[in-house]
């Protein structure tokens, strides 16, 4: 009877996760379906996981008409690896010195990056700061201003917290300082956490198109993947609108919104998609494990 309970227990189980995985996988397939799919056919819908006329189109329309894409990409890659890069090592760091109980600014700074989550001076007085920083037009602007992130901050700590305080005491007998103890001993202990946090700046960073448009739309040479997908997207809209007000506009037909929206998707979404597997691994146990102290 308890086998049979079990067996019962499992398929229910079983049940719910493929629904759990078709309802995570549809969006991804359709969105592939629609972005190979013929722009005319596209607009008759009933679309789903596969395109009724294949075509490649659509992506040989996004990198035709995108013609700054290349160095889109390079600059996208770049503020990714450097920005990821110094992102996660200072919110490390921060995260080292919040977590110091000798720490007497501890609970006040602290309480300061949890108002940042909620409290912001705003769109103006931002861009005000970056002005007198020097940073319009220069490629520190995509580094500096989202160097750290107090939501991570706290991430960090809460992991370090969880860590026994023994290693730190052991290791200031045999001498380290907390320059020593922060990259030999928490550092390497951290190793989850830090892929987590890394994957969530990474995709903050690639995806980031907002700071371009507000600080370097007026320098070609530092403009993002992101940016320039945007600019294709406006110019398919745009006229896809021409063609509705003057049907007499011999328009090329592959500028279908809906079309190249899906293509544009698909183009910035499978990148960073790519990084996925590689801390995939961290992932659960980065968010976890700080949450549990004994």
């Amino acid at each position: 009877m308890v086998r049979k309970k079990i067996e019962i227990f499992d398929i229910i189980i079983i049940i719910v996760m493929l629904f759990v995985l078709v309802a995570t996988l549809y969006p991804f397939l359709n969105v592939l379906a629609v972005s190979l799919n013929d722009a005319n056919d596209t607009v008759k819908g009933g679309i789903y996981i596969l395109p009724r006329k294949f075509t490649l189109q659509n992506y040989f329309h996004i990198f035709q008409t995108g013609s700054n894409l290349t160095q889109g990409l390079l600059i996208s890659v770049l503020r990714t690896v450097i920005g990821t890069a110094t992102g996660v090592i200072s919110t490390a760091m921060v995260a080292f010195v919040l977590s110091r109980r000798e720490y007497i600014f501890n609970k006040f700074v602290t309480i300061l990056f949890v108002l940042t989550m909620y409290v912001s001076g705003g769109l103006i007085p931002s861009y005000l700061v970056v002005r007198q920083l020097g940073l319009v037009n220069n490629f520190l602007v995509y580094i500096l201003p989202p160097l750290i992130s107090a939501f991570n901050v706290i991430v960090i700590r809460s992991f370090i917290d969880a860590l026994p305080d023994a290693l730190n005491e052991s290791a200031k007998i045999d001498g380290a300082n907390d320059f020593v103890i922060f990259y030999k001993i928490v550092m390497p202990l951290c190793l989850p956490v830090i892929a987590t946090v890394s994957l969530f700046v990474a995709v903050s960073q690639w995806n980031s198109w907002f700071d371009t448009y507000l600080y370097c739309r007026m320098n070609s040479s530092l403009t993002t993947l992101q940016y320039e997908l945007m600019k294709v997207m406006q110019n398919a809209t745009a006229n896809a609108a021409a063609n509705m007000n003057n049907p007499s506009l011999q328009q090329n037909v592959a500028t279908d919104p809906e079309s190249i929206k899906m293509a544009i998707t698909m183009v910035a979404t499978v990148p960073i998609l790519c990084v996925y597997p590689f801390v995939q691994r961290y992932f659960i146990s980065g968010m976890t494990l700080g949450a549990v102290k004994n």
